[in-house]
């Protein structure tokens, strides 16, 4: 265990699973204090039983993103009790499936309430709280998807793509004030999230071979570059989007073999 994230207040949305679940116990191995939060207590347990385990300090809370009074009060609670915030990462995330013809205004607003709405509660939080403190680094997690067009996810691709575009403007308000804001863009990344188009071998290589790098990204790789921005070594960056994805954003033409 090493101490680059020695003491900071971390509050990580999406934490029970996946990409979130990773970054909490990444931040932790690094000295942070993280809590995390999600829909369901019993992944939050596991997730804070494993970071103590290993020596570290976790805590949870339960909240819906979606549900803005439960979530704004998880974490001016975190704050509350720890006596700062120093890290928000937005990640927790909400998708439906289907074509913009057959789509209906209730599924087309789940994309945003949890993805969008949450993302800006968090970040405004976050915002209120970090400013009196002197700063504070906020990560907001988008997707490849919302920088290509993606057929049959439509809202989750404009959602998204709103994420990286709210994150751009929260990193200039924030920037006089030593708040920075950032985003990491996965590309597929084996989580739960992604378990069914990954459900098996052929699904999974077609998807690798996409991908010029030919592998699907892991949740601890994106942890990585997640802690990277919310980290001192990252002082100097604010307003950026980073691909962590394998390649696929950068080539326009895969060769099939």
């Amino acid at each position: 265990m090493t101490a680059r994230m020695q003491n900071k207040v971390c509050f990580v949305t999406g934490g029970g699973s996946g990409i979130g679940a990773a970054t909490a116990r990444k931040m932790a191995a690094e000295g942070g204090i993280v809590v995390i939060c999600g829909r369901r207590e019993e992944p939050l347990k596991t997730v804070v039983a494993q970071i103590e385990q290993a020596g570290g300090k976790a805590a949870y809370r339960v909240a819906d993103v979606s549900d803005e009074k439960a979530f704004v009060a998880a974490i001016e609670s975190t704050a509350a009790e720890y006596g700062r915030l120093d890290v928000m990462v937005n990640n927790a995330m909400a998708y439906t499936w289907g074509g913009v013809d057959q789509m209906s205004t209730q599924d087309w607003h789940v994309n945003f309430a949890t993805t969008v709405d949450g993302t800006f509660w968090g970040t405004r939080t976050a915002m209120k709280l970090m400013k009196p403190q002197g700063g504070g680094a906020i990560v907001n997690i988008a997707s490849i998807c919302g920088v290509f067009g993606t057929a049959w996810m439509s809202g989750y691709s404009a959602a998204k793509a709103a994420v990286i575009n709210f994150s751009r403007a929260v990193a200039s308000e924030g920037a006089p004030v030593n708040v920075r804001c950032n985003v990491v863009v996965p590309g597929v990344v084996a989580t739960p999230a992604t378990a069914g188009m990954l459900g098996d071998d052929k699904s999974r290589t077609n998807t690798e071979k996409l991908i010029p790098m030919g592998r699907v990204g892991e949740a601890d790789e994106l942890a990585n570059a997640v802690f990277f921005l919310a980290s001192d070594e990252a002082s100097y960056i604010t307003g950026a989007s980073l691909a962590v994805d394998g390649g696929r954003s950068s080539d326009l033409y895969t060769v099939l073999e």
